[in-house]
């Protein structure tokens, strides 16, 4: 088996929103803002190459949104989700499965793109499984009024279309019946209903994909949470218990939206938990 950081893109967002209560003050000594108050984000994926199957985790936004759309979220850089993937010698083809942590674009618009003419839309990765959970799925496509700008159509109505679409369940292995793979998924509602945070076993560490329960490493602190989560005062018990455990159990955090650190571990503080070590993903396992 083999692990592999997928950049999909960077694009920025309003500190403030990334923050919630926290003070500028104080967020913007790890995740400093620019004029317009808009921090680094990024959107990298994780690969797990495990014999036949190549596994992807999240997929970016995608391309097939409007100019207006995208003049929102300041795209910077040069990543793509396919240059990241013909680095390593692979295609969207290729890929078996899609594991989606949530639903809200920025981590599945990349599943969905425009068919050939443009008069329609056609899975991105054509030979993948697309995998969610049927309590989010529905969560997602009967948005509230909070979340329904993430939740769109267009990202989630032809995965089920196209046939693609399955469900895990809680404490069910349909996922990984075909795979040795040493998976876990933790089940957090804090940020949306039903988000999974994928746990993988890897050259005797444990590797956790933070998707948006802790999303940069300046979000390590308790009360760093998101103004975007449903539920903030549920997601700082999913957090208190999640960071003792990762304490605990030398857990490696793999960021999806950290532009500048890959991965981290952490340490017990007078102060609560802190950052212990950043860790580039390919020195740390060469």
């Amino acid at each position: 088996m083999k692990l592999y950081p997928i950049e999909t893109g960077n694009f920025k967002l309003d500190g403030g929103a990334m923050f919630g209560v926290v003070p500028k003050t104080i967020w913007n000594k790890t995740n400093p803002a620019d004029g317009n108050n808009l921090i680094d984000i990024a959107a990298r994926s994780l690969l797990i190459e495990d014999g036949d199957r190549l596994i992807l985790i999240d997929t970016g936004m995608g391309n097939k949104q409007s100019d207006k759309f995208f003049g929102y979220y300041y795209r910077w850089g040069g990543y793509s989700i396919d240059d990241s993937l013909q680095k390593l010698g692979f295609r969207r083809d290729d890929i078996t499965d899609v594991f989606l942590t949530h639903l809200h674009f920025d981590h599945c618009g990349g599943c969905i793109q425009w068919n050939n003419n443009r008069t329609g839309y056609e899975p991105a990765f054509k030979n993948a499984v697309f995998w969610t959970n049927e309590r989010h799925w529905e969560w997602a496509t009967k948005p509230n009024a909070r979340e329904k700008a993430s939740f769109l159509k267009e990202n989630l109505f032809p995965m089920q279309e196209s046939g693609q679409l399955k469900f895990i369940k809680k404490g069910d292995a349909s996922f990984l019946e075909t795979s040795e793979l040493g998976f876990g998924i933790l089940f957090v509602d804090g940020h949306t209903e039903k988000q999974m945070l994928p746990h993988i076993r890897y050259q005797d560490k444990t590797v956790v994909f933070m998707a948006d329960l802790i999303p940069t490493v300046g979000h390590i602190p308790l009360p760093y949470v998101i103004g975007y989560d449903t539920r903030p005062l549920l997601t700082l018990g999913e957090k208190e218990t999640f960071l003792n455990k990762a304490i605990a159990q030398d857990y490696y955090l793999f960021f999806e939206h950290d532009a500048h650190n890959e991965i981290c571990t952490l340490q017990s503080t007078e102060k609560g938990v802190r950052l212990n070590e950043l860790h580039n993903f390919d020195d740390l396992f060469q």
